[in-house]
């Protein structure tokens, strides 16, 4: 079948990730191959000190998705989509969206990048003897516990973004186990929320006398290839507004956007990893063994399909770096000169490269929001520099793109120096690997690692969701999630690969320990408060 013919004939699958600024669907045909796509902007708002994005921006921004994928496919083929094969729902992991009976939302939905649970962290970490991070559902139910807040009492249903959406559109309540994984701690042996925790919490919270047990209000978990519900009626009319979509879709199980990052770039064997660059970044390394004891700055995950993971997580990527290049695109725009946002961040990102390895003595600090791995509740982006430092665009926008890294190598020290971990592939994903070679050159640089791009490395999220759907589908072999990615959908291919010279590592070696020595500097401007 050609693309038309696979829409025609309701054969093709869709994913839709909602990611922190844009809401993106993914078609692909029976061979795994994008189709059409459709996406929508949309931004996350600080409401009474808490990062969030309302109920009505949700539906908005996946009917808009929806409706400019449908306006694709019209333009592109001529015809209605009416039926598909499957659909996928991932989102930005974890966060707190509690629900009462009448399936109202209690508190508005807090998201990953809140750090206000470091209280209730600190106490189930010690509890469980397990790492709870400030962002796990977990910690922002307790820290509400531990705050009094009314709300507790009529919860029905606590879920997190993929897992809300995915249960109004199919009536489940579940969610793929790598999404879960980041609500409690999942047991590798039970492929479940780890029972000891669920009791140990259960006892914690006795005293409260709440109407439910933590089991009662959390979705139920599955693995990849299980099916999880199928769109009703009601969800076709949330979807697609325009109404040519029919009801008794499959879906697959709701998954998080670290899932299906593994997903895309086939990085959900053992001894694979990959990172995911754009808003906040995070690496994901599948483990042939367990850590040797909890860390604070690494979180331990699954895959799609219940492997654990070793995953660090840093709030802060690419934001401050656009907010950089979008300072000279006004200059541009001031002098009169036409615009082309793709050149502009290729010509910066490539002249970033022939700055020195250790970006002349140059520092910046790109929190926007608070950085858990290094310590600090709340962020002041920040650049620095002394009098003596060589202060040129080359070494300003190295040391920018190193900044955007630089978290995440402290994290993956860990691993790689202290645990000894062994990885056979490194495989990059997202904005910041957009300008070919550049974002992929700095990661090498930072993890003294080979790092791998695919073709599919800008926008591999909601393309890995609908990979998940095909996979609940199409996998007529009855193959694990590994050889069906192996064998079905990237036979062989495992993207353009970059070395790091000594040079480059010595170089950003040399500026991580600037990093680390002006964190005070990053803390004084937290402090002051303005």
């Amino acid at each position: 079948m050609d693309a038309k013919q696979t829409i025609e004939a309701g054969k093709a699958i869709l994913g839709i990730e909602f990611g922190s600024t844009r809401i993106k669907a993914v078609l692909i045909d029976q061979e795994n191959i994008p189709i059409a796509q459709g996406s929508h902007s949309w931004e996350n708002q600080l409401v009474d000190g808490l990062w969030t994005y309302s109920v009505e921006a949700i539906w908005y921004g996946l009917q808009d998705c929806y409706a400019d994928l449908r306006k694709n496919v019209k333009t592109q083929y001529d015809i209605e989509i009416e039926a598909l094969a499957a659909i996928g729902i991932s989102a930005m992991m974890h966060g707190y969206m509690a629900f009462n009976k009448k399936e109202e939302i209690l508190v508005p939905f807090r998201t990953w990048r809140n750090t206000n649970t470091g209280q209730a962290a600190g106490i189930l970490s010690e509890l469980f003897h397990y790492n709870i991070p400030l962002r796990w559902s977990i910690s922002h139910l307790y820290q509400a516990i531990l705050n009094n807040e009314e709300h507790v009492h009529d919860i029905d249903y606590l879920t997190t973004l993929a897992g809300f959406i995915h249960w109004q559109l199919t009536g489940q309540r579940v969610l793929g186990i790598g999404d879960a994984s980041g609500m409690l701690p999942i047991d590798p042996a039970t492929q479940n929320y780890s029972a000891e925790m669920v009791t140990k919490f259960d006892q914690l919270i006795a005293d409260r006398s709440y109407n439910w047990k933590l089991l009662d209000i959390l979705p139920k978990v599955l693995p990849a290839g299980v099916n999880a519900g199928f769109l009703t009626p009601e969800g076709a009319k949330r979807l697609d507004v325009s109404g040519h979509l029919k009801a008794g879709i499959p879906f697959c199980p709701p998954e998080g956007d670290a899932g299906t990052g593994m997903v895309a770039t086939n990085a959900v064997k053992q001894r694979t990893g990959n990172v995911s660059a754009g808003t906040s970044s995070f690496s994901m390394i599948v483990l042939e063994k367990d850590l040797s004891k909890p860390y604070e700055m690494i979180d331990m995950v699954t895959t799609p399909d219940g492997s654990p993971v070793a995953m660090v997580h840093c709030n802060n990527c690419t934001s401050d770096l656009n907010a950089w290049v979008n300072l000279f695109k006004e200059y541009q725009e001031l002098m009169g000169i036409p615009v082309n946002m793709d050149e502009l961040y290729g010509k910066l990102y490539n002249h970033a490269l022939t700055g020195q390895a250790d970006c002349g003595g140059l520092m910046s600090y790109n929190y926007f929001s608070g950085e858990p791995v290094t310590g600090l509740a709340e962020g002041r982006p920040l650049f620095v520099r002394s009098a003596n430092d060589r202060f040129t665009l080359a070494n300003f926008m190295r040391a920018h793109l190193y900044s955007s890294v630089g978290v995440l190598k402290l994290g993956n020290d860990i691993l790689f120096k202290e645990e000894h971990i062994k990885v056979d592939r490194i495989t990059g994903h997202g904005g910041l690997f957009k300008t070919k070679g550049v974002g992929q050159r700095v990661l090498a640089a930072a993890l003294n690692s080979p790092i791998s791009v695919m073709e599919t490395a800008g926008e591999g999220g909601p393309w890995g969701m609908a990979l998940l759907g095909s996979y609940l589908v199409n996998n007529t072999e009855n193959r694990s999630l590994a050889d069906f990615l192996d064998k079905q959908v990237f036979a062989g291919n495992t993207g353009v690969e970059i070395t790091p010279t000594p040079e480059e590592v010595a170089g950003f070696n040399a500026y991580l320990e600037n990093y680390k020595a002006c964190l005070p500097i990053e803390q004084a401007a937290v402090n002051y408060k303005r």
